[in-house]
């Protein structure tokens, strides 16, 4: 009787085993149950999740969802917000235009290589025709069509709120018209609305709901966080849903989730990237060193969007990410620090480590502020130069000490101190008010 309560107890173990071992793909009848797996039972550190939970209820969160090999693991809401509910994509939507893109070239509807006029016709900006004719679809996936983006209404679609500043390819900068005008583009290219398209090419095959809805210029999709989730693992698996291969153009795919452009190495086809040592974010012309997210795992890639709408996934770790919710803080927006702290509180839910950069942040103490002075609270022998940019990447200091620095003629505002060093470089923000 021993022996066979034995013999029993590995069959468990060994089916447990292998069950974890599988990637799972939920029914695609949304109301049929989607399989969980418990972090205890996958020996997880649950000690940790109370600290990820109050961290989300802090910063505003209203779902969250966590995959491992496409079986739920952690799944949170707040308020009255429910598995059933549904709430905007905001800018992680741009990862559901990049897919759809890839559909319809696969479809060979269009080629991302198209001059963009050849869908939106001569005259869609207000700049001159031989300079119009060099913008491209992939110019618009990459953030790189060169349009005017200072100083005006980065939404506006309008011929004349798209003038030029610069040859495309030349200039990554996070503008939302020309991606917008992707969506006219797809709907010039197929015949069919953007959420016909969504439908047939996406939504039934992955066992999607929500739907695409327009707000002002912006066209932003609507789903469950469980929706959202379903986006993630199928991008997860290759672009694959269980045995069904949604998007076929293997190259197109591969291209998406890796760097388009040098500019911005942090940059996909309207992914963000993680572990690429460098990157820039929307609304400064200003490189910084370093990962996207630090916490993140280093081959983290990740759709984002405003008040911090991520849907999120890392291969090495067989992991899926969804958080939907209001803004974290009353910036009104979300810097990639709080994608970074999100991953890292999860992570230590997993028992994993998470991506180390190999820089000088844990030697040097934080620069502090005061009277429109900067100054070091150390001093190290090893940095070289110290040199203050503004947000457009202007120089506006440089010294080659550790000397305080009078800001007093600075306008008001955000700057990038980069200290350079025999051991390589590292920024800190400083904001003066």
């Amino acid at each position: 009787m021993r022996a066979l309560l034995v013999t029993l107890s590995l069959l468990v173990i060994f089916s447990n085993a292998k069950v974890q071992a599988q990637r799972y793909f939920p029914p695609l009848n949304p109301q049929l149950q989607w399989d969980t797996l418990s972090a205890i039972t996958l020996g997880w550190c649950t000690e940790k999740t109370p600290a990820l939970y109050e961290y989300l209820e802090r910063s505003n969160t209203k779902g969250y969802l966590l995959l491992y090999k496409g079986r739920i693991v952690l799944e949170k809401y707040f308020g009255t917000f429910t598995k059933d509910s549904a709430w905007y994509w905001a800018s992680a939507g741009k990862t559901l235009t990049s897919v759809l893109i890839g559909k319809a070239q696969e479809e060979k509807l269009l080629s991302i290589e198209d001059k963009t006029s050849t869908y939106l016709g001569s005259g869609w900006t207000s700049t001159p025709k031989e300079k119009e004719d060099l913008i491209t679809i992939k110019n618009q996936l990459t953030m790189t069509t060169g349009l005017n983006d200072e100083g005006i209404d980065l939404d506006c679609t309008d011929d004349t709120c798209l003038t030029y500043l610069a040859d495309p390819g030349t200039r990554w900068s996070y503008h939302n018209a020309p991606y917008t005008l992707l969506e006219e583009v797809l709907t010039k290219a197929t015949g069919q609305t953007l959420n016909a398209f969504t439908t047939t090419t996406l939504k039934t095959k992955i066992g999607m709901t929500g739907s695409w809805l327009k707000l002002g210029f912006n066209n932003v999709y609507f789903s469950t966080p469980r929706s959202m989730a379903r986006f993630g693992l199928m991008m997860l698996n290759n672009g694959i849903w269980n045995k069904d291969t949604i998007i076929k153009d293997r190259e197109y795919y591969n291209a998406s989730i890796t760097r388009s452009q040098v500019l911005n190495p942090s940059y996909g086809y309207l992914w963000w990237l993680n572990g690429q040592g460098g990157y820039m974010l929307p609304g400064f012309q200003f490189f910084f060193n370093g990962n996207l997210a630090k916490e993140a795992p280093e081959d983290a890639i990740s759709g984002m969007g405003k008040n911090g709408q991520f849907v999120s996934f890392s291969k090495e770790h067989d992991l899926v990410m969804i958080r939907m919710g209001q803004a974290p803080d009353s910036l009104g927006y979300v810097p990639n620090f709080y994608m970074s702290d999100l991953w890292k509180l999860t992570m230590d839910v997993a028992c994993r480590a998470t991506s180390e950069e190999e820089t000088m942040i844990s030697e040097v103490e934080p620069l502090v502020m005061h009277d429109d002075m900067i100054r070091f609270t150390s001093l190290r022998t090893d940095i070289n130069r110290i040199a203050v940019y503004d947000m457009n990447g202007r120089s506006m200091h440089m010294q080659y000490n550790q000397d305080p620095i009078n800001v007093a003629q600075f306008p008001i505002g955000v700057y990038n101190v980069v200290i350079s060093s025999t051991k390589g470089n590292i920024n800190q923000l400083i904001v003066k008010k």
